[in-house]
């Protein structure tokens, strides 16, 4: 069957009667129940990670309880996409949730740090579905022209996330066990499931199920050695050595022959024909490069108010709230102009030129900076994020064909991945040099003792005698500084990209009732 014939087939499907009222609620709040278990995981592991070393073991492994998650989640975000297209929504996201909860299940059962990096593996597998099979089901209920207040407030969740985690992790890790950092998913995923399975009412999908296998393993595998070569170049392996060069050329290769098959095959994971619509191009280059630089300030802010201004894991928690309060209020802002106006192209370029701000003034940080300024800055930058992340899927839904949903709701999620995996190693990498660098200028005498054993730890650091911990500190802001120096115009390339979004007028129906899957503009304003 050809993709012709597949997509007629996809169009003649029975029309669906919206949901509505209390029904459209409860759908909500178990879609909203999903993106909080994606979101939750990401910030609420980091905290309980040295207590769960201490407890299993294995201090070296460490990075792997997130490393394998990121590989799994962002390896198979694409894949859940299209099979979703091909499946049906429902079913597929219901499989997601599953996966993500029998992962976290085990993760908490987990008696040696290699069953816990497993498991975290097999937990990533499922979350690289929940967050873009979220957003495809809001596309197959909601019109473009009234989704952007509803993906407001899934914006709103995963600020919501990014302090509770902290919190939560917390709590757990001081008054009941690490493991309920993964048991936690395992009530919530369930009542989601409960309330999608009685309310999410799709209509069928009548497609021939043809699979690219091979697009599959091409993909999955360029993409995880791609990333371990970030990951392990300059720490595992120096990144002249042959690994690094060897693993590089084999990324290469692999991710070549990944694009040109799917050039080829009839029904390809990711189809190449996307990247001829401006919109799509856009939003998946805006989305790697965000993704890239915010997670400079979620994972290195509360390095420096836990390490520099000596506030615990759930304070600094807490004084993350100006980032999250700026991401709420304005994703729900921006969400309802959109759904009001019809008009989005003024947030991407709004929001990424005062991200960009908000990142620059991180720059500014020193030991003594009150913080009262480190929350301004944190106040525009979730202002910037708020403004626009969201938008970008609406665009994305709205301008691509309805047969390619889901394939494009996870290609924008997919890049923003990837942007946040080599975010994370490239800044690390930057953080890591620069903090050696700084003390070895500072401390020329003690730098060996310090480096080997005295910043193993906040404890260790804490420690420290004061004539070694001043330059200490002084290291680590520097070090925070130059991370925040690179994200800053990373994040103003978004801006430079913002301008190329053209804007087209959003759809009033929602994909389930479309009868032709072509009818996204496909006009010269649509493609390059």
């Amino acid at each position: 069957m050809t993709s012709q014939t597949s997509q007629a087939a996809t169009d003649a499907q029975p029309v669906a009667e919206l949901p509505t009222g209390r029904s459209l609620r409860l759908i909500f709040t178990a879609l909203m129940m999903v993106m909080f278990l994606a979101s939750l995981d990401q910030t609420i592991v980091s905290t309980a990670l040295p207590t769960i070393t201490s407890d299993l073991g294995g201090l070296s492994q460490l990075s792997w309880v997130v490393t394998a998650y990121l590989l799994a989640s962002t390896a198979s975000t694409p894949l859940w996409g299209k099979v979703s297209d091909l499946l049906g929504r429902k079913v597929v996201l219901q499989a997601s949730v599953v996966v993500f909860l029998v992962g976290s299940a085990l993760a908490g059962a987990s008696q040696t740090m290699g069953q816990l990096i497993a498991t975290r593996a097999i937990q990533g597998l499922g979350g690289g579905g929940l967050m873009v099979l979220v957003m495809a089901v809001i596309a197959d209920v909601v019109p473009p022209r009234e989704r952007g207040k509803y993906t407001g407030l899934f914006g709103a969740v995963f600020a919501v996330s990014m302090i509770l985690g902290p919190l939560l992790g917390g709590f757990f890790v001081q008054s009941v066990s690490w493991r309920w950092i993964f048991y936690i998913n395992i009530p919530i995923g369930i009542a989601s499931l409960v309330v999608l399975a009685a309310v999410l009412h799709l209509p069928p999908t009548h497609r021939e199920v043809i699979i690219d296998w091979l697009g599959a393993a091409l993909m999955v595998a360029g993409v995880v050695i791609a990333l371990l070569v970030v990951e392990w170049g300059g720490r595992e392996y120096a990144w002249a050595s042959p690994q690094i060069i060897g693993m590089s050329i084999t990324a290469v290769v692999l991710i070549t022959l990944f694009v040109l098959h799917e050039l080829r095959t009839p029904e390809p994971i990711v189809p190449m024909r996307l990247f001829r619509m401006r919109v799509f191009t856009v939003a998946s280059g805006m989305s790697f490069v965000t993704g890239f630089a915010m997670f400079g300030a979620i994972v290195y802010m509360p390095i420096y108010l836990q390490i520099v201004k000596g506030e615990s894991p759930t304070a600094s928690g807490l004084m993350l709230l100006p980032l999250m309060v700026g991401m709420l209020s304005m994703s729900i802002v921006s969400g309802r102009s959109v759904s009001k106006t019809g008009n989005y192209r003024l947030f991407p370029i709004l929001g990424s030129a005062i991200a960009t701000i908000g990142l620059a003034l991180f720059t500014q940080l020193q030991v003594d900076t009150p913080y009262w300024k480190t929350a301004v800055a944190m106040l525009i930058l979730g202002v910037g994020m708020g403004l626009f992340m969201q938008v970008l899927t609406v665009a994305t839904q709205n301008a691509v064909p309805v047969g390619d949903i889901g394939a494009a709701t996870s290609g924008t999620t997919f890049f923003r991945s990837m942007g946040g995996s080599f975010g994370t190693a490239v800044l690390g990498a930057v953080l890591s040099a620069a903090l050696a660098s700084e003390i070895a200028t500072r401390l020329p005498q003690a730098s060996g003792a310090v480096s080997g054993g005295g910043l193993s730890s906040i404890a260790g650091i804490a420690a420290l005698p004061p004539a070694i911990q001043g330059p200490v500190l002084e290291s680590f802001v520097v070090a925070i500084d130059r991370v925040f120096m690179i994200a800053a115009p990373i994040m103003g390339l978004a801006f430079v990209m913002a301008w190329f979004m053209p804007q087209i007028e959003l759809r009033h129906r929602p994909t389930t009732q479309e009868a032709i899957a072509d009818t996204a503009p496909t006009g010269p304003e649509a493609v390059f």
